[in-house]
């Protein structure tokens, strides 16, 4: 048999492309701009992808976008982007002080004569997963943990099996990973009410 060198057939089919996500508002990097975060995005696409970075935010491609722009446009296009570092800004401090302003309460949880469970509500105002914290938990007290809502409907909390009130507190403040200030966590002690009966 002879070896001829046939060419192969082109696809008539689209072809999958690659498109990349912003890893802070989720959008491609082309529309960050129509999101609240335009300076955490920046950030990240100069992190990540350093090409796709000088493609949108280089001198020269901002001067060419503004080029196309009328005076009165390029005015307006200042003005809302002032506007918008300035609400991220806001944004940032009210969270800052949503987070200073948070405690984490460990309570331990009297069950039953000598047995009792320790609850830790309030860890999502430190952005931490709860049921990460709550395998951690388990894995480093050797007990059972598990996340569970909280009563009243405000929440969940995390429930430890065990008096470990103390030894959640210094993996908290001083863990690795966790870094929640000393001042933000509170250990209260909550008996279980007696029935009447």
């Amino acid at each position: 048999m002879a070896d001829t060198a046939e060419p192969l057939p082109v696809s008539t089919e689209p072809q999958a492309r690659h498109v990349v996500y912003c890893g802070v508002c989720t959008l491609p990097p082309e529309y960050c701009e129509f999101g609240g975060t335009v300076k955490k995005c920046e950030e990240w696409l100069e992190k990540h992808h350093p090409d796709m970075h000088e493609r949108f935010y280089s001198q020269d491609a901002i001067a060419a976008s503004l080029s196309t722009l009328s005076v009165d446009a390029q005015k307006r296009a200042a003005k809302d982007a002032a506007k918008k570092a300035a609400k991220a800004t806001a944004a940032e401090e009210r969270a800052a002080e949503k987070k200073a302003a948070s405690k984490i309460l460990i309570k331990r949880v009297e069950r039953n004569k000598r047995k009792y469970v320790t609850a830790v509500s309030g860890l999502e105002a430190f952005g931490l997963d709860l049921k990460k914290v709550s395998k951690d938990f388990g894995k480093k007290f050797a007990t059972g943990s598990s996340v569970t809502k909280v009563a009243g409907g405000t929440g969940e909390e995390i429930v430890v099996q065990g008096d470990l009130s103390d030894e959640i507190w210094e993996m908290l403040v001083e863990g690795e990973g966790y870094g929640v200030p000393e001042d933000n966590v509170d250990c209260v002690e909550d008996k279980k009410k007696k029935s009447a009966g």
